[in-house]
Protein backbone atom coordinates (compact mmCIF):
# COMPACT_ATOMS: atom_id res chain seq x y z
CA UNK A 1 0.00 0.00 0.00
CA UNK A 2 1.26 3.31 -0.95
CA UNK A 3 2.09 6.28 1.59
CA UNK A 4 -0.59 8.26 0.84
CA UNK A 5 -3.22 5.66 0.63
CA UNK A 6 -1.82 4.64 4.12
CA UNK A 7 -2.21 8.48 5.64
CA UNK A 8 -5.68 9.07 4.15
CA UNK A 9 -7.01 6.04 5.73
CA UNK A 10 -5.99 6.79 9.01
CA UNK A 11 -7.20 10.05 8.95
CA UNK A 12 -10.88 8.55 7.15
CA UNK A 13 -10.88 5.91 10.69
CA UNK A 14 -11.68 8.96 13.19
CA UNK A 15 -13.89 10.72 11.30
CA UNK A 16 -15.64 7.67 10.07
CA UNK A 17 -16.26 7.15 13.92
CA UNK A 18 -17.34 10.73 14.40
CA UNK A 19 -20.02 10.23 11.99
CA UNK A 20 -21.32 7.12 13.15
CA UNK A 21 -21.47 8.48 16.46
CA UNK A 22 -23.91 11.45 15.43
CA UNK A 23 -26.25 8.72 13.14
CA UNK A 24 -26.07 6.85 16.40
CA UNK A 25 -27.39 9.95 18.28
CA UNK A 26 -30.04 10.26 15.13
CA UNK A 27 -30.51 6.68 15.75
CA UNK A 28 -31.48 7.13 19.75
CA UNK A 29 -33.88 10.12 18.43
CA UNK A 30 -35.94 7.69 16.14
CA UNK A 31 -36.06 5.25 18.65
CA UNK A 32 -37.66 7.93 21.28
CA UNK A 33 -39.85 9.08 18.81
CA UNK A 34 -41.23 6.02 17.77
CA UNK A 35 -42.12 4.71 21.07
CA UNK A 36 -43.88 7.92 21.28
CA UNK A 37 -45.89 7.36 18.10
CA UNK A 38 -46.42 3.69 20.00
CA UNK A 39 -47.28 4.48 23.29
CA UNK A 40 -50.40 4.16 25.07
CA UNK A 41 -50.65 5.42 28.67
CA UNK A 42 -47.07 5.17 29.03
CA UNK A 43 -46.90 1.42 27.82
CA UNK A 44 -45.62 0.06 24.28
CA UNK A 45 -49.33 -0.76 22.42
CA UNK A 46 -49.17 -3.79 20.56
CA UNK A 47 -51.85 -2.61 17.99
CA UNK A 48 -49.75 0.89 17.31
CA UNK A 49 -46.61 -1.19 16.80
CA UNK A 50 -48.91 -3.35 14.08
CA UNK A 51 -49.65 -0.36 12.71
CA UNK A 52 -46.22 1.00 12.65
CA UNK A 53 -44.95 -1.92 11.03
CA UNK A 54 -42.79 -0.79 8.48
CA UNK A 55 -40.82 1.83 10.88
CA UNK A 56 -40.41 -0.91 13.09
CA UNK A 57 -38.83 -3.35 10.45
CA UNK A 58 -36.65 -0.21 9.41
CA UNK A 59 -35.58 0.95 12.57
CA UNK A 60 -34.37 -2.99 13.45
CA UNK A 61 -32.53 -3.00 10.23
CA UNK A 62 -30.55 0.42 11.09
CA UNK A 63 -29.82 -0.80 14.50
CA UNK A 64 -28.46 -4.13 13.07
CA UNK A 65 -25.77 -2.05 10.49
CA UNK A 66 -25.21 0.51 12.57
CA UNK A 67 -23.75 -1.87 15.09
CA UNK A 68 -22.04 -3.88 12.31
CA UNK A 69 -20.18 -0.54 10.97
CA UNK A 70 -19.28 0.48 14.63
CA UNK A 71 -17.86 -2.84 15.49
CA UNK A 72 -16.00 -4.11 12.45
CA UNK A 73 -14.59 -0.59 13.03
CA UNK A 74 -13.61 -1.13 16.71
CA UNK A 75 -12.02 -4.53 15.75
CA UNK A 76 -9.58 -2.79 13.37
CA UNK A 77 -8.11 -0.15 14.94
CA UNK A 78 -5.40 -0.18 12.19
CA UNK A 79 -7.36 1.55 8.91
CA UNK A 80 -4.11 0.33 6.79
CA UNK A 81 -4.94 -3.58 7.12
CA UNK A 82 -7.21 -5.17 5.13
CA UNK A 83 -9.64 -5.43 7.59
CA UNK A 84 -9.50 -2.05 8.59
CA UNK A 85 -10.03 -1.04 4.82
CA UNK A 86 -12.96 -3.61 4.40
CA UNK A 87 -14.42 -1.56 7.80
CA UNK A 88 -14.56 1.68 6.41
CA UNK A 89 -15.63 0.46 3.21
CA UNK A 90 -18.79 -0.73 4.91
CA UNK A 91 -19.20 1.84 7.54
CA UNK A 92 -19.12 3.92 3.90
CA UNK A 93 -21.86 2.30 2.39
CA UNK A 94 -23.77 1.99 5.71
CA UNK A 95 -23.90 4.89 6.65
CA UNK A 96 -26.06 6.41 3.69
CA UNK A 97 -28.48 3.65 4.49
CA UNK A 98 -28.97 3.88 7.87
CA UNK A 99 -29.79 7.49 7.32
CA UNK A 100 -32.24 6.81 4.29
CA UNK A 101 -33.73 3.73 6.46
CA UNK A 102 -33.94 6.81 9.65
CA UNK A 103 -35.39 9.23 7.19
CA UNK A 104 -38.14 7.11 6.55
CA UNK A 105 -39.09 6.53 10.00
CA UNK A 106 -38.86 10.20 10.39
CA UNK A 107 -41.66 10.62 7.52
CA UNK A 108 -44.15 8.10 8.88
CA UNK A 109 -44.22 9.54 12.36
CA UNK A 110 -44.15 13.42 11.14
CA UNK A 111 -40.88 13.68 12.64
CA UNK A 112 -38.62 16.42 11.86
CA UNK A 113 -35.81 15.04 8.88
CA UNK A 114 -33.80 18.36 8.99
CA UNK A 115 -31.10 16.40 11.14
CA UNK A 116 -31.02 13.57 9.00
CA UNK A 117 -30.85 15.16 5.83
CA UNK A 118 -27.81 17.44 7.14
CA UNK A 119 -26.05 14.31 7.91
CA UNK A 120 -26.80 12.91 4.49
CA UNK A 121 -25.03 15.93 2.98
CA UNK A 122 -22.13 16.57 5.03
CA UNK A 123 -18.97 17.17 3.26
CA UNK A 124 -17.29 14.42 5.79
CA UNK A 125 -19.68 11.89 4.65
CA UNK A 126 -18.57 12.95 1.05
CA UNK A 127 -15.15 12.33 1.78
CA UNK A 128 -15.53 9.24 3.64
CA UNK A 129 -17.69 7.58 0.34
CA UNK A 130 -15.24 8.97 -2.04
CA UNK A 131 -11.76 7.70 -0.14
CA UNK A 132 -13.10 4.72 1.27
CA UNK A 133 -15.83 3.71 -0.84
CA UNK A 134 -15.52 5.08 -4.25
CA UNK A 135 -15.05 2.68 -7.47
CA UNK A 136 -11.08 3.04 -7.51
CA UNK A 137 -10.50 2.37 -4.09
CA UNK A 138 -12.36 -0.85 -3.86
CA UNK A 139 -10.90 -1.97 -7.06
CA UNK A 140 -7.68 -1.69 -5.20
CA UNK A 141 -9.54 -3.50 -1.85
CA UNK A 142 -10.90 -6.35 -4.27
CA UNK A 143 -7.49 -7.20 -6.05
CA UNK A 144 -5.73 -7.13 -1.93
CA UNK A 145 -8.81 -9.27 -0.86
CA UNK A 146 -8.46 -11.52 -3.73
CA UNK A 147 -4.48 -11.51 -3.85
CA UNK A 148 -3.85 -12.27 0.12
CA UNK A 149 -2.91 -15.63 1.50
CA UNK A 150 -4.15 -14.49 5.19
CA UNK A 151 -6.98 -15.09 7.31
CA UNK A 152 -10.12 -12.79 6.33
CA UNK A 153 -12.00 -10.84 8.43
CA UNK A 154 -9.58 -12.44 11.27
CA UNK A 155 -10.55 -12.53 14.78
CA UNK A 156 -8.45 -13.19 17.92
CA UNK A 157 -8.94 -16.73 19.40
CA UNK A 158 -7.73 -18.15 22.90
CA UNK A 159 -5.44 -21.35 22.63
CA UNK A 160 -8.84 -23.72 23.49
CA UNK A 161 -10.88 -22.49 20.39
CA UNK A 162 -8.28 -21.66 17.86
CA UNK A 163 -7.15 -25.61 17.88
CA UNK A 164 -10.81 -26.28 17.96
CA UNK A 165 -11.12 -24.07 14.85
CA UNK A 166 -8.06 -25.95 13.47
CA UNK A 167 -9.41 -29.17 13.87
CA UNK A 168 -13.36 -28.45 12.97
CA UNK A 169 -12.21 -26.72 9.72
CA UNK A 170 -9.93 -29.87 8.90
CA UNK A 171 -12.70 -32.45 9.57
CA UNK A 172 -15.13 -30.11 7.25
CA UNK A 173 -12.98 -30.17 4.66
CA UNK A 174 -11.55 -33.79 4.53
CA UNK A 175 -14.95 -35.54 6.08
CA UNK A 176 -17.11 -33.08 4.98
CA UNK A 177 -16.82 -31.60 2.20
CA UNK A 178 -16.49 -34.58 0.00
CA UNK A 179 -19.81 -36.18 0.82
CA UNK A 180 -21.66 -32.94 0.92
CA UNK A 181 -22.68 -32.76 -2.79
CA UNK A 182 -23.88 -36.22 -2.80
CA UNK A 183 -26.26 -35.38 0.25
CA UNK A 184 -27.58 -32.54 -1.32
CA UNK A 185 -28.16 -33.31 -4.64
CA UNK A 186 -29.80 -37.12 -3.59
CA UNK A 187 -31.70 -35.66 -0.96
CA UNK A 188 -30.07 -37.94 1.79
CA UNK A 189 -29.92 -37.76 5.37
CA UNK A 190 -26.25 -37.17 7.23
CA UNK A 191 -24.98 -40.43 7.38
CA UNK A 192 -23.26 -42.05 10.51
CA UNK A 193 -19.80 -41.92 8.70
CA UNK A 194 -20.51 -37.91 9.54
CA UNK A 195 -22.61 -38.30 12.73
CA UNK A 196 -19.93 -40.81 14.70
CA UNK A 197 -16.50 -38.84 14.32
CA UNK A 198 -18.51 -35.69 15.48
CA UNK A 199 -19.89 -37.52 18.61
CA UNK A 200 -16.72 -38.54 19.54
CA UNK A 201 -15.33 -34.73 18.50
CA UNK A 202 -17.56 -33.70 21.19
CA UNK A 203 -19.89 -31.28 18.99
CA UNK A 204 -22.84 -32.29 20.91
CA UNK A 205 -22.18 -31.05 24.18
CA UNK A 206 -20.39 -27.93 23.44
CA UNK A 207 -23.06 -25.99 25.76
CA UNK A 208 -23.59 -28.69 28.26
CA UNK A 209 -21.30 -28.22 31.28
CA UNK A 210 -18.73 -30.68 32.50
CA UNK A 211 -21.04 -31.65 35.32
CA UNK A 212 -23.35 -33.14 32.88
CA UNK A 213 -20.47 -34.94 30.18
CA UNK A 214 -20.47 -31.88 28.23
CA UNK A 215 -17.28 -29.28 27.53
CA UNK A 216 -19.03 -26.11 28.63
CA UNK A 217 -16.97 -24.83 31.91
CA UNK A 218 -18.74 -24.14 34.73
CA UNK A 219 -20.63 -20.67 34.84
CA UNK A 220 -20.54 -20.10 31.12
CA UNK A 221 -22.50 -21.03 27.90
CA UNK A 222 -19.78 -21.76 25.94
CA UNK A 223 -21.33 -19.38 23.19
CA UNK A 224 -17.39 -18.42 21.43
CA UNK A 225 -16.28 -22.39 21.23
CA UNK A 226 -19.71 -23.42 20.04
CA UNK A 227 -20.38 -20.35 17.21
CA UNK A 228 -16.52 -21.28 16.31
CA UNK A 229 -17.19 -24.94 15.26
CA UNK A 230 -20.74 -24.23 14.17
CA UNK A 231 -18.79 -21.49 11.51
CA UNK A 232 -16.50 -24.09 10.77
CA UNK A 233 -18.57 -27.18 9.65
CA UNK A 234 -21.21 -24.59 7.84
CA UNK A 235 -18.49 -23.59 5.66
CA UNK A 236 -18.24 -26.97 4.22
CA UNK A 237 -22.19 -27.89 4.54
CA UNK A 238 -25.09 -25.98 6.14
CA UNK A 239 -26.98 -28.88 6.36
CA UNK A 240 -24.71 -31.81 6.70
CA UNK A 241 -22.31 -30.44 9.45
CA UNK A 242 -22.85 -26.65 10.39
CA UNK A 243 -26.74 -27.25 11.86
CA UNK A 244 -26.33 -30.78 14.17
CA UNK A 245 -25.23 -28.32 16.64
CA UNK A 246 -28.64 -26.45 16.76
CA UNK A 247 -30.91 -29.22 18.08
CA UNK A 248 -29.64 -29.98 20.95
CA UNK A 249 -28.10 -26.35 21.89
CA UNK A 250 -31.55 -25.44 22.33
CA UNK A 251 -32.58 -28.20 24.23
CA UNK A 252 -29.90 -28.19 26.41
CA UNK A 253 -30.47 -24.45 27.28
CA UNK A 254 -33.83 -25.26 28.05
CA UNK A 255 -33.45 -28.11 30.48
CA UNK A 256 -30.64 -26.45 31.76
CA UNK A 257 -33.15 -23.45 32.35
CA UNK A 258 -35.99 -25.22 33.68
CA UNK A 259 -35.47 -28.82 33.93
CA UNK A 260 -35.60 -30.34 37.30
CA UNK A 261 -32.48 -31.88 38.47
CA UNK A 262 -33.42 -35.42 37.65
CA UNK A 263 -33.96 -34.54 34.26
CA UNK A 264 -30.58 -32.19 33.74
CA UNK A 265 -28.70 -35.63 35.05
CA UNK A 266 -30.51 -38.13 32.90
CA UNK A 267 -31.10 -36.05 29.45
CA UNK A 268 -28.41 -33.48 29.14
CA UNK A 269 -25.31 -36.50 29.54
CA UNK A 270 -26.94 -38.57 26.97
CA UNK A 271 -27.80 -35.07 24.49
CA UNK A 272 -23.69 -34.44 24.83
CA UNK A 273 -23.22 -38.04 23.65
CA UNK A 274 -25.45 -37.81 21.00
CA UNK A 275 -27.47 -40.06 21.54
CA UNK A 276 -29.86 -39.48 21.18
CA UNK A 277 -30.31 -37.35 18.39
CA UNK A 278 -32.54 -33.98 19.28
CA UNK A 279 -35.53 -32.24 17.41
CA UNK A 280 -37.47 -29.05 18.14
CA UNK A 281 -41.27 -29.02 17.17
CA UNK A 282 -42.29 -25.92 17.81
CA UNK A 283 -43.84 -24.51 14.57
CA UNK A 284 -47.70 -25.37 13.43
CA UNK A 285 -49.16 -24.86 10.00
CA UNK A 286 -51.68 -21.97 11.03
CA UNK A 287 -49.03 -20.10 13.24
CA UNK A 288 -45.46 -20.12 11.86
CA UNK A 289 -43.27 -17.71 14.31
CA UNK A 290 -46.19 -16.87 16.34
CA UNK A 291 -45.37 -18.99 19.31
CA UNK A 292 -47.90 -17.82 21.85
CA UNK A 293 -50.74 -18.93 19.38
CA UNK A 294 -49.86 -22.21 19.34
CA UNK A 295 -52.50 -25.19 19.59
CA UNK A 296 -50.64 -28.50 19.53
CA UNK A 297 -53.18 -30.06 22.74
CA UNK A 298 -51.84 -31.73 25.46
CA UNK A 299 -54.38 -33.33 27.56
CA UNK A 300 -53.99 -34.89 31.25
CA UNK A 301 -54.02 -38.74 31.47
CA UNK A 302 -53.30 -41.72 33.77
CA UNK A 303 -49.08 -40.92 34.22
CA UNK A 304 -48.70 -38.54 31.78
CA UNK A 305 -50.06 -36.57 28.53
CA UNK A 306 -51.59 -37.27 25.55
CA UNK A 307 -50.90 -35.41 22.54
CA UNK A 308 -53.10 -34.23 19.47
CA UNK A 309 -52.76 -32.04 16.25
CA UNK A 310 -49.83 -31.15 14.08
CA UNK A 311 -46.40 -29.73 14.03
CA UNK A 312 -44.46 -28.62 10.57
CA UNK A 313 -40.93 -27.46 10.01
CA UNK A 314 -39.49 -30.11 12.73
CA UNK A 315 -35.67 -30.23 11.83
CA UNK A 316 -34.31 -33.63 11.58
CA UNK A 317 -37.26 -35.27 13.36
CA UNK A 318 -36.69 -38.43 11.34
CA UNK A 319 -33.04 -39.10 12.52
CA UNK A 320 -33.80 -37.73 15.91
CA UNK A 321 -34.30 -40.32 18.79
CA UNK A 322 -35.99 -37.17 21.55
CA UNK A 323 -38.30 -34.36 20.28
CA UNK A 324 -38.39 -30.99 22.13
CA UNK A 325 -42.46 -30.60 21.65
CA UNK A 326 -44.04 -27.14 22.78
CA UNK A 327 -47.77 -28.30 23.56
CA UNK A 328 -50.72 -26.32 24.95
CA UNK A 329 -51.34 -27.90 28.26
CA UNK A 330 -54.07 -25.55 28.90
CA UNK A 331 -56.96 -25.83 26.70
CA UNK A 332 -58.32 -22.04 27.11
CA UNK A 333 -56.64 -20.83 23.93
CA UNK A 334 -57.22 -17.14 25.50
CA UNK A 335 -54.08 -17.78 27.96
CA UNK A 336 -51.55 -17.62 25.20
CA UNK A 337 -48.15 -18.37 26.03
CA UNK A 338 -49.03 -18.76 29.51
CA UNK A 339 -50.97 -22.32 28.62
CA UNK A 340 -47.78 -23.62 26.91
CA UNK A 341 -45.35 -26.30 28.23
CA UNK A 342 -42.33 -28.34 26.75
CA UNK A 343 -42.21 -31.71 26.29
CA UNK A 344 -39.97 -34.63 25.66
CA UNK A 345 -41.29 -37.29 22.60
CA UNK A 346 -39.02 -40.19 22.37
CA UNK A 347 -39.05 -41.98 19.32
CA UNK A 348 -37.11 -44.33 17.17
CA UNK A 349 -34.96 -43.18 15.02
CA UNK A 350 -35.78 -42.97 10.90
CA UNK A 351 -32.91 -42.56 7.95
CA UNK A 352 -36.15 -42.41 5.53
CA UNK A 353 -38.18 -39.66 4.25
CA UNK A 354 -41.08 -40.69 6.45
CA UNK A 355 -42.18 -42.70 9.62
CA UNK A 356 -44.69 -43.88 11.84
CA UNK A 357 -44.44 -44.79 15.67
CA UNK A 358 -47.01 -46.80 17.04
CA UNK A 359 -47.65 -47.05 20.79
CA UNK A 360 -48.98 -50.24 22.36
CA UNK A 361 -51.96 -47.97 23.64
CA UNK A 362 -53.01 -47.19 20.19
CA UNK A 363 -50.87 -44.05 20.26
CA UNK A 364 -49.84 -42.70 16.63
CA UNK A 365 -47.35 -40.18 15.48
CA UNK A 366 -46.19 -39.63 11.92
CA UNK A 367 -43.44 -37.94 9.86
CA UNK A 368 -43.40 -37.11 6.17
CA UNK A 369 -40.06 -34.75 4.92
CA UNK A 370 -40.85 -31.97 3.35
CA UNK A 371 -39.60 -31.85 -0.50
CA UNK A 372 -37.15 -27.94 -0.37
CA UNK A 373 -34.95 -26.80 -2.73
CA UNK A 374 -31.65 -26.50 -0.50
CA UNK A 375 -30.82 -27.38 3.54
CA UNK A 376 -30.84 -31.00 2.83
CA UNK A 377 -29.24 -33.26 4.43
CA UNK A 378 -31.10 -33.28 8.03
CA UNK A 379 -35.05 -32.82 6.71
CA UNK A 380 -37.78 -30.89 7.80
CA UNK A 381 -40.78 -32.64 8.56
CA UNK A 382 -44.57 -32.56 9.02
CA UNK A 383 -45.75 -34.17 11.93
CA UNK A 384 -49.08 -35.55 13.46
CA UNK A 385 -49.66 -36.56 16.66
CA UNK A 386 -52.64 -38.93 17.67
CA UNK A 387 -53.42 -39.29 21.42
CA UNK A 388 -49.80 -39.75 21.68
CA UNK A 389 -48.71 -40.57 25.22
CA UNK A 390 -45.90 -38.75 26.94
CA UNK A 391 -45.15 -39.83 30.37
CA UNK A 392 -45.25 -37.14 32.99
CA UNK A 393 -41.33 -36.82 34.16
CA UNK A 394 -41.33 -36.19 30.28
CA UNK A 395 -42.64 -32.34 30.82
CA UNK A 396 -39.68 -30.34 31.14
CA UNK A 397 -40.22 -29.34 34.92
CA UNK A 398 -42.56 -31.71 35.92
CA UNK A 399 -45.69 -30.36 37.37
CA UNK A 400 -43.35 -27.05 38.03
CA UNK A 401 -42.77 -26.52 34.43
CA UNK A 402 -46.66 -26.67 33.03
CA UNK A 403 -47.25 -23.30 31.73
CA UNK A 404 -43.82 -21.88 31.40
CA UNK A 405 -42.66 -23.75 27.86
CA UNK A 406 -42.84 -20.83 25.89
CA UNK A 407 -39.91 -19.08 28.79
CA UNK A 408 -38.14 -22.31 28.40
CA UNK A 409 -38.21 -22.01 24.60
CA UNK A 410 -36.93 -18.70 24.32
CA UNK A 411 -34.07 -19.83 26.47
CA UNK A 412 -33.06 -22.18 24.07
CA UNK A 413 -33.53 -19.81 21.29
CA UNK A 414 -31.21 -17.49 22.09
CA UNK A 415 -27.75 -20.11 21.93
CA UNK A 416 -29.98 -20.76 18.33
CA UNK A 417 -29.96 -17.51 16.82
CA UNK A 418 -26.27 -16.52 17.44
CA UNK A 419 -25.20 -20.04 16.48
CA UNK A 420 -27.43 -19.41 13.48
CA UNK A 421 -25.39 -16.22 13.20
CA UNK A 422 -22.42 -18.17 13.00
CA UNK A 423 -23.79 -20.49 10.35
CA UNK A 424 -24.58 -17.99 7.88
CA UNK A 425 -21.00 -16.72 8.20
CA UNK A 426 -19.81 -20.04 7.59
CA UNK A 427 -21.51 -20.18 4.46
CA UNK A 428 -20.22 -16.37 3.45
CA UNK A 429 -16.43 -17.53 3.98
CA UNK A 430 -17.26 -20.53 1.65
CA UNK A 431 -19.25 -18.44 -1.47
CA UNK A 432 -16.51 -15.68 -0.77
CA UNK A 433 -13.70 -18.42 -1.17
CA UNK A 434 -15.30 -19.89 -4.36
CA UNK A 435 -16.12 -16.86 -5.93
CA UNK A 436 -12.47 -15.22 -5.78
CA UNK A 437 -10.76 -18.89 -6.68
CA UNK A 438 -13.11 -18.85 -9.66
CA UNK A 439 -12.39 -15.31 -10.81
CA UNK A 440 -8.61 -16.25 -10.55
CA UNK A 441 -9.33 -19.14 -12.64
CA UNK A 442 -11.84 -17.91 -15.04
CA UNK A 443 -10.47 -16.70 -18.52
CA UNK A 444 -13.57 -13.99 -20.03
CA UNK A 445 -12.03 -11.70 -23.14
CA UNK A 446 -8.65 -13.00 -22.88
CA UNK A 447 -8.36 -12.09 -19.34
CA UNK A 448 -8.70 -13.31 -15.71
CA UNK A 449 -12.08 -12.33 -14.67
CA UNK A 450 -10.42 -11.16 -11.24
CA UNK A 451 -8.78 -8.59 -13.47
CA UNK A 452 -11.88 -7.28 -14.49
CA UNK A 453 -12.87 -3.73 -12.58
CA UNK A 454 -16.39 -4.83 -11.71
CA UNK A 455 -15.28 -8.15 -10.30
CA UNK A 456 -12.89 -6.47 -7.62
CA UNK A 457 -15.53 -4.12 -6.86
CA UNK A 458 -17.71 -7.06 -6.47
CA UNK A 459 -15.46 -8.89 -3.86
CA UNK A 460 -14.59 -5.79 -2.10
CA UNK A 461 -17.92 -5.26 -1.49
CA UNK A 462 -19.03 -8.87 -0.53
CA UNK A 463 -15.69 -9.32 1.29
CA UNK A 464 -16.44 -5.85 3.22
CA UNK A 465 -20.12 -7.47 4.38
CA UNK A 466 -18.52 -10.63 5.42
CA UNK A 467 -15.84 -9.11 7.60
CA UNK A 468 -18.56 -7.12 9.24
CA UNK A 469 -20.89 -9.70 10.13
CA UNK A 470 -17.86 -11.96 11.28
CA UNK A 471 -16.62 -9.12 13.80
CA UNK A 472 -19.90 -8.97 14.90
CA UNK A 473 -21.19 -11.92 15.33
CA UNK A 474 -18.37 -13.11 17.84
CA UNK A 475 -18.55 -9.62 19.18
CA UNK A 476 -22.12 -10.30 20.31
CA UNK A 477 -21.08 -13.62 21.69
CA UNK A 478 -18.24 -12.66 24.25
CA UNK A 479 -20.93 -10.31 25.25
CA UNK A 480 -23.66 -12.95 25.59
CA UNK A 481 -21.11 -15.28 27.86
CA UNK A 482 -19.85 -12.03 30.05
CA UNK A 483 -24.41 -11.91 30.35
CA UNK A 484 -24.77 -9.38 27.63
CA UNK A 485 -27.99 -8.43 25.80
CA UNK A 486 -29.78 -10.88 24.56
CA UNK A 487 -31.32 -8.93 22.08
CA UNK A 488 -28.15 -8.71 20.06
CA UNK A 489 -28.08 -12.43 19.06
CA UNK A 490 -31.65 -11.72 17.41
CA UNK A 491 -30.24 -8.45 15.64
CA UNK A 492 -26.70 -10.24 14.42
CA UNK A 493 -29.09 -13.03 13.09
CA UNK A 494 -31.08 -10.77 11.24
CA UNK A 495 -27.97 -8.84 9.11
CA UNK A 496 -25.77 -12.08 8.89
CA UNK A 497 -28.81 -14.11 7.27
CA UNK A 498 -29.58 -10.98 4.94
CA UNK A 499 -26.02 -10.74 4.23
CA UNK A 500 -25.27 -14.80 3.63
CA UNK A 501 -28.13 -14.53 0.95
CA UNK A 502 -26.21 -11.31 -0.81
CA UNK A 503 -23.18 -13.08 -1.36
CA UNK A 504 -24.05 -16.43 -1.98
CA UNK A 505 -26.00 -14.68 -4.94
CA UNK A 506 -23.27 -12.43 -6.21
CA UNK A 507 -20.97 -15.73 -5.47
CA UNK A 508 -23.10 -17.45 -8.09
CA UNK A 509 -23.54 -14.61 -10.03
CA UNK A 510 -19.54 -14.35 -10.73
CA UNK A 511 -19.66 -18.53 -11.70
CA UNK A 512 -22.22 -16.94 -14.81
CA UNK A 513 -23.51 -20.15 -16.10
CA UNK A 514 -21.60 -22.73 -14.37
CA UNK A 515 -23.12 -21.01 -11.01
CA UNK A 516 -26.52 -22.43 -12.20
CA UNK A 517 -25.56 -26.19 -12.12
CA UNK A 518 -26.04 -28.34 -9.49
CA UNK A 519 -22.82 -29.83 -9.76
CA UNK A 520 -20.72 -26.42 -8.38
CA UNK A 521 -20.67 -26.01 -4.80
CA UNK A 522 -21.59 -22.25 -5.26
CA UNK A 523 -25.68 -23.42 -6.08
CA UNK A 524 -25.81 -25.53 -2.74
CA UNK A 525 -24.40 -22.30 -1.15
CA UNK A 526 -26.94 -20.03 -2.76
CA UNK A 527 -30.26 -22.31 -1.89
CA UNK A 528 -28.98 -23.41 1.57
CA UNK A 529 -28.43 -19.84 2.38
CA UNK A 530 -32.10 -18.65 1.61
CA UNK A 531 -32.95 -20.64 4.53
CA UNK A 532 -31.52 -18.52 7.17
CA UNK A 533 -33.38 -15.51 7.08
CA UNK A 534 -36.54 -18.10 7.59
CA UNK A 535 -35.72 -20.24 10.35
CA UNK A 536 -34.84 -19.72 14.29
CA UNK A 537 -36.91 -16.67 13.73
CA UNK A 538 -37.87 -15.12 9.80
CA UNK A 539 -35.90 -11.57 10.07
CA UNK A 540 -39.73 -10.53 9.93
CA UNK A 541 -40.52 -11.49 13.69
CA UNK A 542 -37.22 -10.81 15.31
CA UNK A 543 -37.41 -7.37 13.74
CA UNK A 544 -40.54 -6.28 15.28
CA UNK A 545 -41.16 -8.78 18.23
CA UNK A 546 -37.68 -8.80 19.30
CA UNK A 547 -35.32 -6.01 18.24
CA UNK A 548 -37.72 -3.19 18.08
CA UNK A 549 -39.89 -3.88 20.77
CA UNK A 550 -36.83 -4.38 22.96
CA UNK A 551 -35.64 -0.80 21.74
CA UNK A 552 -39.43 0.78 22.17
CA UNK A 553 -39.72 -1.06 25.95
CA UNK A 554 -36.28 0.46 27.05
CA UNK A 555 -37.03 3.88 25.42
CA UNK A 556 -40.42 4.55 27.51
CA UNK A 557 -38.86 2.90 30.89
CA UNK A 558 -36.04 6.00 30.10
CA UNK A 559 -38.38 8.93 29.35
Amino acid sequence: MNTALAANLDVLRPVALELLGLVRARFAEGVTALARACAVAGQIDAVRVDEQQPACFELAWANAELLAAETALQASPDASTTEGRLALAFAAEALPSILQRLEAIAQDIDQDTTPLQALQADVRLSRLKKLAASTPVLRRLGAAVAGSEQELAAVALDGDVAMAQEAFRRFAAEQVAPVAADIHRQDLTVPESLLQPLREMGVFGLSIPEAFGGSAPAGSDNTLMMITVTEALSEASLAAAGSLITRPEILARALMTGGSEAQKAWWLPRIAAGEPLVGISITEPDYGSDVASLGLRASRTEGGWLLNGAKTWCTFAGKAGVLMVVARTDPDRASGHRGLSLMLVEKPSFDGHEFEVVQPAGGRLTGHAIATIGYRGMHSYDLAFENFFVPADRLIGEEQGVGKGFYFTMAGMVGGRIQTAARACGVMRASLRAAIQYARDRQVFGAALMDYSLTQVKVARMAARFNACRQLTYAVARRLESGGDRMEASLIKLLACRCAEIISREALQLHGGMGYAEEMPVSRYFVDARVLSIFEGAEETLALKVVTRSLLDAAVKAA
